[in-house]
C-alpha cells in the first residue's frame, strides 16, 4: 500500500454516515466486542434510512463453539438482521460478521472467494472502530481490495481503454463468478453513483499493487507481462469456478444461521407489496417451514386488494 492508495482509502473510509448509522454501529459493535464496523451498500449513498443499512461487523478473532463455529471460521460471514429504535425511529439493518484478520486476508486474494474484495473495491465508511490500530488494520485491507481488484481488472479489461471500461469488465466478470442475479447494466450503475472516484482509483490501486502501465489522456493500458497475465487470468479461472458452489454453500448456511431472517423478509413483503405479514413465535424459529403459509396469506392478502379495486 503506497502513500497515495492510503490517502485515498482513509479519506473515503471517513465519509459521513447519518447519525443514526453510527449509533447503530457502536450498538452493534459493543454487543460483540468488534474491533470495527463498516458501513456501505445504498444507505450510504442516498442517506435513506427508511430503507435497510448495510453493514461488516469485523470481530478480533473467529473462535466459536459447535458447529455454529465451525461455520462461522470457514463459511463466513455470519448474517443478520436487527431492528433499533433510534432518536425516535425504527432502524433497519442486515448485518454480516466475520473476524477482521479473515476479512483482510481475503481482501488481498488470500482465498478462492472474490465476494469481499469485490464489495470493497466500492465505497464505504468506517462507523465505528476500536482504536487507531483497528482503523489502521482496516485502512489496510481495504486498500487491500482495491489492488486485488486492480490487478484483476487489468487481467479481464480491455488491452487498453478508459478506467470504466477496465471496471465494467471487471464486475461484469464477478457477476457471473458469484449465485446472484444483476440486471443487465447493473456495473455502469455501480460506475455512475461516482465516476470520477473509480477514475482514479484504478490508475492509484494499479501503482501501488505494482501493475506497470501507460496513460494517454483518459485512455488507460495496463502493461502485465505474459508470465503475470497468465497467473492472474489462471487465478481468476479458480475463482470463477468456485464462485457459485462458494455461494451456494453460505445460502444452505444461511437456512439455519440467518437470525431475524423472518422479520426481514416480512419487512421486504410489507415494503414492496404493501401487504403487512403476521410474525408468530414458530415463524420467527422456522423462517423455511413457514414460507408455504407466507405464500399463502400474501396471495390471499394480494387477492383481496384486488377484488377490492375491481369493486
Amino acid at each position: 500500500m503506497n502513500l497515495e492508495l492510503r490517502a485515498f482509502v482513509a479519506d473515503q473510509l471517513a465519509a459521513p454516515c447519518p447519525p443514526e448509522a453510527r449509533a447503530f454501529a457502536a450498538a452493534l459493535a459493543k454487543e460483540v466486542g468488534a474491533r470495527a464496523v463498516l458501513f456501505y451498500g445504498s444507505v450510504l449513498r442516498t442517506g435513506d434510512l427508511d430503507g435497510v443499512l448495510d453493514f461488516y461487523i469485523l470481530t478480533g478473532d473467529g473462535r466459536g463453539k459447535g458447529w455454529r463455529g465451525w461455520l462461522s471460521r470457514h463459511l463466513w460471514p455470519d448474517v443478520s438482521y436487527r431492528e433499533m429504535q433510534i432518536a425516535g425511529r425504527t432502524v433497519r439493518a442486515k448485518v454480516a460478521t466475520m473476524p477482521l484478520a479473515i476479512f483482510a486476508r481475503a481482501a488481498a486474494d488470500g482465498f478462492l472467494d472474490t465476494t469481499i474484495w469485490t464489495r470493497f473495491v466500492q465505497p464505504s465508511a468506517l462507523a465505528w472502530a476500536a482504536d487507531p490500530q483497528a482503523e489502521e488494520a482496516v485502512t489496510a485491507a481495504i486498500a487491500a481490495a482495491c489492488e486485488t481488484a486492480g490487478r484483476y481488472a487489468a487481467a479481464l479489461g480491455p488491452a487498453e481503454g478508459r478506467a470504466e471500461d477496465y471496471w465494467q469488465a471487471l464486475f461484469r466478470n464477478t457477476y457471473k463468478a458469484e449465485l446472484r442475479v444483476e440486471k443487465p447494466g447493473r456495473e455502469r450503475e455501480i460506475l455512475g453513483f461516482d465516476p470520477q472516484r473509480y477514475a482514479q482509483l484504478l490508475p492509484t490501486a494499479w501503482a501501488s499493487g505494482g501493475v506497470a502501465f501507460a496513460r494517454s489522456g483518459e485512455i488507460l493500458r495496463a502493461e502485465l507481462s505474459p508470465a503475470a497475465a497468465r497467473e492472474l487470468r489462471r487465478g481468476w479461472g479458480r475463482r470463477a469456478r468456485f464462485g457459485k458452489p462458494l455461494n451456494a454453500a453460505r445460502l444452505v448456511k444461511a437456512t439455519s444461521t440467518f437470525e431475524g431472517a423472518a422479520r426481514y423478509a416480512a419487512w421486504k413483503i410489507e415494503r414492496h407489496t404493501g401487504v403487512a405479514v403476521a410474525l408468530t413465535p414458530w415463524r420467527e424459529r422456522h423462517p423455511l417451514l413457514a414460507v408455504p403459509a407466507l405464500a399463502w396469506g400474501l396471495w390471499r392478502a394480494k387477492t383481496r386488494q384486488r377484488s377490492g379495486k375491481s369493486a
